[in-house]
């Protein structure tokens, strides 16, 4: 205890975890400015260290960050390497290795099929903008049911409940224009690559 003391003292900085989140979420709320994503390190022998809470944290708890909507990024420790996007593919392969995972092996292997396609930056489009498009959905039907009761919330979630047929149909609706835009692009690129190689007619 007494080296922690001292080693606390030394450097000015509080061994406190509780205090330190406030204090750093107290800077961030000042001055109206945006606040910077929270700071994770990944250490050699795999370990996650939340700069935030001087505390070292579990995969599950990244997850709980990304549940939470909590911008963050995780750095290499030693490199400052971006490792954001390998910690939430490994998040994703422990949630599809679990007991109930979301793509089928058809659809993985559409997904993986598409790498290194001519339509690979086209098919990321499509998705990214399918999924925030049906996380939307997703936000406009949990305010939809805050005050139903289950008898209510039954009804709602129905197929044949008109407020139910209005968000699929928005949503359905959205889809088809992500599409077009995507049909749209690829067009454009098309026409341009053949008037770079003088094929336009």
């Amino acid at each position: 205890m007494s080296k922690s003391k001292s080693s606390s003292q030394s450097t000015g900085h509080t061994p406190d975890p509780a205090a330190s989140a406030d204090k750093v979420a107290g800077t961030r709320a000042g001055n109206g400015k945006a606040a910077s994503p929270r700071v994770i390190k990944k250490y050699p022998n795999r370990r996650l260290y939340d700069t935030d809470t001087s505390s070292y944290i579990t995969l599950t708890e990244v997850k709980q960050l990304v549940m939470d909507s909590t911008d963050f990024v995780v750095r290499d420790a030693k490199t400052n390497e971006d490792l954001t996007r390998s910690i939430m593919l490994q998040i994703i392969l422990e949630e599809e290795t679990g007991g109930a995972p979301m793509f089928t092996e058809a659809v993985l292997g559409n997904i993986i099929r598409f790498y290194g396609n001519a339509m690979q930056s086209f098919m990321g489009m499509y998705l990214e903008k399918n999924v925030q498009s049906f996380m939307d959905l997703q936000l406009k039907m949990s305010e939809q049911s805050k005050a139903l009761t289950p008898e209510a919330w039954a009804q709602f979630i129905n197929a044949q409940s008109p407020t139910m047929q209005g968000m699929m149909g928005s949503y359905v609706e959205q889809s088809k224009t992500v599409f077009t835009q995507m049909q749209e692009q690829m067009q454009k690129q098309s026409e341009q690559m053949l008037a770079a190689l003088g094929l336009k007619r």
